[in-house]
């Protein structure tokens, strides 16, 4: 549980399964303690608990499925799809970030009232950053979110298109977006960012 609570602090997921028996912190307060911090990630909660109050704590803590031991890999791994898609429909379409506007259905990207064109990567990248703002996102994580496996050609593609990303979004404008977390990665800094 606390090793599970160290990872949110620093990455982001697109899905989670939490054991409810987890050592030290229990997965039911890692879901508890993830909702009272904002984060709305999908979780599974896996257990050996099956009675009917059970699965209505565990679904009323924050869940948003619940597989009981023992499973079959494939209802697994068909549960964890769905929650995927569902939570797919809920990205808005239009992110912001102070004067920078991204709209996900037309492509469009703005800052400070003007069009900025962006390749099909920055666009994702840019994309990822706007839907992880204040968020310090490693180089993994960003390269496993944006690109295909075929895409990568070089060891520091996350560096090189940061710095294209940098020359269109932020370096025409009195104020940067993007920040170096030296030894971590990047983050997409936004002017109502309560991190201390």
């Amino acid at each position: 549980g606390e090793q599970a609570l160290k990872l949110l602090a620093h990455e982001t997921f697109d899905v989670l399964t939490l054991d409810i028996m987890l050592p030290g912190i229990d997965g039911l307060e890692v879901l508890q303690l993830m909702r009272e911090e904002g984060d709305d990630t999908p979780v599974l909660l896996l257990t050996a608990r099956d009675t009917v109050p059970d699965r209505v704590n565990g679904l009323m803590s924050g869940a948003d499925d619940y597989l009981i031991k023992p499973f079959a890999f494939e209802e697994l791994l068909a549960r964890l799809k769905a929650l995927l898609r569902r939570n797919k429909k809920y990205h808005p379409q239009i992110l912001k970030a102070d004067d920078l506007i991204l709209n996900a259905e037309d492509h469009t990207v703005k800052r400070g009232g003007k069009e900025i064109i962006l390749s099909p990567i920055e666009f994702r990248l840019l994309e990822f950053f706007l839907q992880n703002p204040n968020h310090v996102l490693s180089r993994i994580t960003i390269e496993e979110a944006v690109w295909d496996t075929e895409d990568k050609q070089e060891t520091n593609v996350v560096d090189v298109y940061v710095n294209h990303l940098r020359n269109k979004i932020d370096r025409p404008f009195e104020r940067p977006l993007i920040k170096t977390v030296r030894g971590f990665g990047y983050k997409l800094e936004t002017g109502d960012n309560d991190e201390v």
